[in-house]
């Protein structure tokens, strides 16, 4: 997560090796499918505005982000990265009522393509992407943020279904690197030296992909010695989202960032496309072929 300064961006190219993706998901297309739950791209301001609600229960009223930059009758997690963003809701469809009162959980999802316009990435306040993208001028990135479910949806299948419509939103729009923050709670980092020092020794990018915390916010992620982290226990200690970027294939930047407005302490994921293990694009892929023609 991060703060909501409005500091000036890098506005970064469109990839000059290929034009940007023509195919456009229309808002409120079908994504996947698991039982009663459905993932789809929110299509009007009602539904936004829903997954926004489901942010704050989240981040405000459970883990007790600070309340400084929304308003308090509101009840909204909202910036303005939110107008250029595609938002992906899951709906449990048993609920009864209108659909946007059916949203249980959400991601955000920004691309290369908006984030030009609009001046940079939201990531950026906190590490040096605009470095990873210029370093890279023929990838399309795609920025996964504000990512979030409610508790009694925190199963392996809302999970599954998440990944199910970020999947087939990527095949769609033809993105090449996943990237993103994922958050340790607190802002201690010290209090989870095992699990950073695992990221920074194992699982770290290699020369190519590597992104930095940005100077002014860095903190050293390598905290212990490699022979002193216990594997196992490193990785029970890591919250549920970042394991699953390291199921999938993903690596770590340098640094770590305390976020003390939303109570975090951020590491920045990177997952380029061809790196996603090979079991999870056969997994998530035939599902996606279903929706992303």
């Amino acid at each position: 997560m991060h703060t909501t300064l409005e500091r000036a961006r890098t506005t970064f190219p469109l990839s000059p090796a290929r034009p940007a993706a023509e195919a456009v998901i229309p808002a409120g297309a079908l994504l996947g499918r698991i039982g009663p739950l459905e993932v789809r791209l929110a299509r009007n301001s009602s539904e936004i505005a829903a997954a926004q609600e489901v942010r704050f229960r989240v981040f405000y009223d459970e883990l007790g982000a600070k309340r400084d930059y929304v308003h308090e009758l509101e009840a909204l997690d909202a910036d303005r990265f939110d107008a250029i963003c595609d938002h992906l809701v899951v709906f449990d469809t048993a609920i009864s009522g209108p659909d946007h009162r059916q949203i249980v959980g959400t991601y955000r999802l920004l691309r290369q393509e908006a984030a030009s316009v609009a001046g940079g990435f939201y990531s950026s306040d906190e590490f040096e992407m605009d470095v990873l993208v210029a370093r890279h001028p023929g990838r399309r990135f795609l920025e996964l943020g504000r990512s979030c479910v409610l508790p009694e949806y925190r199963t392996k299948r809302t999970v599954e279904l998440l990944w199910q419509g970020i999947w087939a939103y990527a095949r769609r729009h033809g993105v090449d690197v996943m990237t993103g923050c994922a958050s340790f709670p607190g802002v201690i980092p010290a209090a989870h030296a095992e699990a950073l020092s695992f990221l920074a020794h194992h699982c770290a990018a290699d020369a190519d992909w590597h992104t930095r915390a940005v100077s002014a916010r860095f903190h050293t992620m390598d905290l212990m010695p490699v022979e002193a982290v216990n594997q196992k226990a490193a990785l029970l200690a890591m919250p549920p989202l970042i394991k699953g970027y390291l199921r999938l294939g993903a690596r770590f930047g340098e640094g770590c960032v305390v976020d003390r407005d939303f109570g975090t302490t951020d590491v920045f994921v990177i997952l380029p496309v061809e790196r996603i293990s090979e079991r999870y694009i056969n997994y998530y892929g035939a599902e996606a072929t279903r929706f992303a023609a």
